[in-house]
């Protein structure tokens, strides 16, 4: 009976096992097929090339007639890129796509003496320096112009600063810098280079962690910026030293130093009313003046060069302290690093030691640690003597042994009317730096973007007014950014993350396309550029630099300028820098964004050589069009590019097509229904010109291809 029993148990056990085997199995099957599942989501990513269903006829590279040398005769008219309505066009009326960079990261620092951000000795000489050398020698600007028109950059946001134009002191200008400006500029003309001129900040200037404004404009204030690292009013990596905190630098815009700057610059009547210039002067007043006045010399130098096509009225602009609600409250939750209130900034510009709370920047957030005690030696960021310009306009003050604010929404109203910073302190500035350069010049554009920092302040609506606007807003992936990691299949929206590749590439479509629907929501019909994105070079801890495989930044790069292209945008890559090394980055903060490297030149008689992620840099486009653009995209990986315009019969010049020779040097494919072709070697210029009987639909497809 025990034996049966024992026999029957068996049974049952074998059964359990066996039937336990299958479930695993099938677990093993399922979980199997859900990874694969998840995994085919993730990376599932339709965009690739598919040839049109049309007849087109078929060109080859050796075949196609050799064409002259294009000289742009006609671009000289006032200026070689004008803007009618929505789109950017040449004197004859083609159609422009503006492929273009920022040139360059370094010019952000002096040449002379060599004050690039790690640098310490010297850096509060604010006076005894020189920007002549950037963007680089001129010595060297054939090398790098040569480059840059061989890359297909026939256009550059060009990055000047106050500082580099008025750094010995109020009304004193540098005028071997604007000679030398003026130098580069024309070489640049000579390459058929087209710039606007930025005058580029960040968090208000190099002694404030950025750079931007002279010192003498914190000695307006009655600011002492050597004592800035100690009472917490800024962290400068001069001052700082190595290792410098990654994206640390932005923290600034809500320290005291910067954040008192551009609440004095934009809002100083109304916010600092008895802070006066020589006793008479408002000291908003004055800054404005002077910034653009120091434009001005610019403008005044640059009028008679007609690939200066216009100005921006200023980078990133912050708006300080103005329209904050509560100054007992962070600004902002993207801090990192020391993250006083701006009360307690206040405070401890004054000396008063404080405790602040702590975050670090971690891969998938921002992280709160223990909260440090600052200022424990009481240093003033204000001059000796001087109380600091908030707690004299009442804002706070010392009751008993306590500091207090006393007007907590001080930046919040004025006599009971709520600030509007847009409309009362943006948009009469604007005009103004619009007026002034068009009083040099009427033609130029003014390249304006709205302040992103404290947070977001929209544009102004400017959609009835002729100050010849172009919007050029940024636009970052923030996740690569931060971490320096491309996932292509996780990006972070507004809304939080993202995740799989095509919803990625979706979020990325997007916000390129809401550059435009704010172009036309504030300016109307007026064109759209983007004026900044870029990818850090160095990412996975700069291992490119010894492998010298940068798929990871050719691929962020790609899913970037896809996304431009989608959208019809022009746009300025950040950056080309000519003295990036993989040490030092764009010799800036630590950044290292360049598409260029002098560690990455090993032969300098090729021009390619010190290049990065080339492939995806390196694209091509429709310079000019003789019609309308209706679609325009490069397909990297099929190495392909297609091109679809409405033709405009009564323009009577070709049809411009940049063809790389990086990509296209061993001969392509041309499948149009045009069938006039010629191929400028010289500029890498393929131009098709229509027939008296051409259809008005033109289809475009260049395919790289082995020469026949």
């Amino acid at each position: 009976m025990l034996w049966k029993i024992s026999k029957k148990s068996c049974c049952f056990s074998l059964l359990f096992l066996s039937l336990m085997k299958k479930f695993f199995i099938a677990l093993l099957i399922f979980i199997f097929l859900g990874v694969v599942s998840i995994s085919i989501w993730l990376y599932k990513d339709p965009f690739g090339f598919k040839m049109p269903d049309t007849n087109l006829q078929t060109y080859y590279s050796a075949d196609i007639t050799a064409a002259d040398k294009l000289k742009y005769s006609y671009d000289t008219s006032a200026k070689n890129i004008l803007a009618i309505k929505k789109d950017f066009v040449d004197a004859s009326g083609r159609t422009m796509f503006l492929n273009g960079i920022n040139l360059g990261g370094s010019s952000k620092v002096p040449f002379t003496p060599n004050m690039a951000s790690h640098v310490s000795a010297n850096f509060f000489n604010g006076k005894e320096i020189s920007f002549v050398g950037r963007p680089f020698p001129l010595a060297d600007a054939d090398e790098h112009f040569t480059r840059l028109k061989k890359w297909g950059f026939r256009f550059l946001r060009f990055i000047i600063t106050w500082e580099a134009i008025e750094h010995e002191g109020p009304g004193i200008y540098d005028e071997e810098y604007l000679d030398y400006l003026y130098q580069i500029i024309k070489k640049a003309d000579d390459y058929g280079i087209n710039v606007f001129i930025d005058p580029h900040q960040d968090v208000w200037s190099r002694f404030s962690g950025g750079d931007g404004a002279p010192l003498w404009t914190f000695e307006l204030a009655g600011m002492s910026p050597t004592n800035f690292k100690e009472s917490g009013a800024a962290i400068v990596h001069n001052t700082h030293g190595d290792p410098f905190p990654h994206l640390i630098w932005f923290t600034n815009y809500y320290k005291l130093g910067a954040a008192t700057m551009f609440s004095l610059f934009w809002g100083g009547n109304d916010f600092a009313p008895d802070l006066l210039v020589e006793d008479t002067i408002p000291i908003q007043n004055y800054l404005q003046q002077h910034y653009i006045g120091s434009i001005i010399k610019v403008a005044e130098k640059l009028k008679d060069l007609p690939n200066v096509i216009g100005f921006e009225v200023m980078n990133e602009p912050s708006s300080g302290y103005i329209g904050l609600h509560d100054l007992n409250q962070k600004i902002s939750y993207t801090y990192f690093g020391n993250a006083p209130t701006p009360a307690q900034a206040m405070f401890l510009g004054s000396g008063i030691p404080t405790e602040v709370e702590t975050y670090s920047l971690g891969n998938f957030g921002i992280n709160q640690g223990e909260n440090a005690l600052l200022n424990t030696e009481r240093k003033l960021a204000w001059d000796e003597g001087i109380m600091g310009v908030w707690r004299r306009h009442g804002v706070w003050d010392i009751i008993g042994d306590s500091a207090v604010v006393i007007k907590p929404n001080y930046f919040a109203q004025i006599e009971g009317k709520a600030v509007d910073f847009t409309n009362d302190y943006f948009k009469p500035f604007v005009e103004d730096f619009a007026n002034a350069m068009h009083n040099v010049d009427s033609e130029w554009l003014i390249f304006v973007e709205p302040s992103i920092f404290p947070f977001y302040s929209p544009l102004p609506d400017w959609s009835n007014d002729s100050y010849n606007f172009v919007y050029a807003g940024h636009a970052y992936d923030q996740f690569t950014l931060a971490t320096k990691r491309f996932i292509p299949w996780i990006a972070i929206g507004g809304e939080g993350f993202v995740f799989g590749k095509q919803n990625v590439r979706h979020l990325f479509n997007d916000r390129m396309a809401s550059l435009k629907r704010t172009t036309a929501e504030h300016l109307g019909e007026r064109p759209t550029i983007l004026g900044e994105f870029g990818v850090p070079l160095d990412l996975n801890e700069g291992e490119a630099f010894n492998t010298s495989d940068f798929d990871d930044q050719i691929a962020a790069l790609n899913i970037n300028l896809e996304s431009v292209e989608n959208n019809l945008s022009g746009y300025a890559l950040w950056n080309y820098t000519a003295d990036n090394t993989n040490e030092r980055g764009d010799q800036w903060n630590g950044e290292n964004l360049s598409v260029f490297s002098l560690s990455q030149q090993t032969d300098p008689s090729d021009i390619n050589s010190g290049g990065r992620a080339l492939e995806a840099v390196v694209r091509p486009y429709a310079y000019k069009v003789a019609g309308n653009i209706t679609e325009h995209q490069y397909f990297s990986k099929e190495k392909t590019f297609l091109l679809r315009f409405t033709l405009d019969v009564t323009i009577g010049l070709p049809t411009e097509i940049f063809l790389p020779e990086l990509h296209f040097g061993e001969g392509f494919e041309v499948y149009t229904n045009i069938s006039k072709l010629a191929f400028d070697k010289e500029n890498d210029m393929l131009l098709l010109s229509a027939s008296k009987n051409q259809d008005k639909e033109i289809i475009v497809v260049v395919k790289a291809s082995e020469q026949r």
